[in-house]
């Protein structure tokens, strides 16, 4: 079997830049595993298409410019300006591994549903995204995990494009496109605007006696 045109790679790329940095990873490598996700979501798309044409052309390209390069650039820009770089995606604790694992074994029990092999795989790999990314919401409130988790939602959103039957039309395309830039930008700015108000505005110390 030609490796490149493997549809379960890239499926299980894409689920491990999800996994690892919820896990192990700092917030601050967070840009490049949504470069690897985005990067794996490339492949997906390609071998989504028997032939190159126009439609695949244009995802591709949203896929590599945006997702891969863009939105982590500004990422990784807002993270340098901050102080939450260094922190945990999500809380190193056992509560917090148990539920992510038991999301994740349900969310591919969800997927098995489909009873065939790729589809249930697509399925578990969308749903588990989806279901941790919301775990990191509820367990981390730093604004900066919150804004990643997000993307990781967006990113899951444009996996499930896979499992259509026909691809989503190139005006469908350019609307989310323009929903995941902005996400990104709105986010960085108002934790931008955050930390320039905590250092303006210095927190009271707490008068301990």
């Amino acid at each position: 079997m030609n490796v490149a045109s493997n549809p379960t790679l890239p499926l299980i790329a894409c689920l491990i830049a999800t996994l690892i940095p919820v896990f192990f990873g700092k917030l601050t490598v967070t840009p490049t595993w949504l470069s690897l996700q985005a990067l794996a979501l490339g492949w997906i798309t390609l071998n989504q298409h028997d032939t190159l044409n126009l439609h695949a052309l244009a995802a591709g390209l949203e896929i590599l410019i945006i997702r891969a390069w863009l939105v982590p650039q500004l990422l990784r820009r807002t993270l340098q300006a901050g102080k939450a770089a260094e922190l945990d995606v999500m809380p190193s604790n056992l509560f917090a591994w148990g539920a992510a694992v038991a999301l994740i074994i349900l969310a591919f029990k969800f997927g098995d549903g489909a009873r065939a092999d790729v589809r249930a795989l697509t399925l578990g790999v969308v749903a588990a995204t989806v279901t941790v990314a919301f775990l990191v919401l509820a367990s981390n409130r730093e604004p900066v995990a919150q804004l990643v988790a997000l993307l990781f939602m967006e990113n899951a959103l444009a996996l499930f494009e896979s499992l259509m039957p026909e691809p989503w039309p190139l005006p469908v395309h350019i609307a989310i496109s323009v929903v995941y830039v902005g996400t990104v930008a709105v986010g960085s700015w108002l934790i931008r605007g955050q930390s320039v108000l905590s250092v303006l505005i210095p927190q009271p110390k707490e008068d301990v006696r």
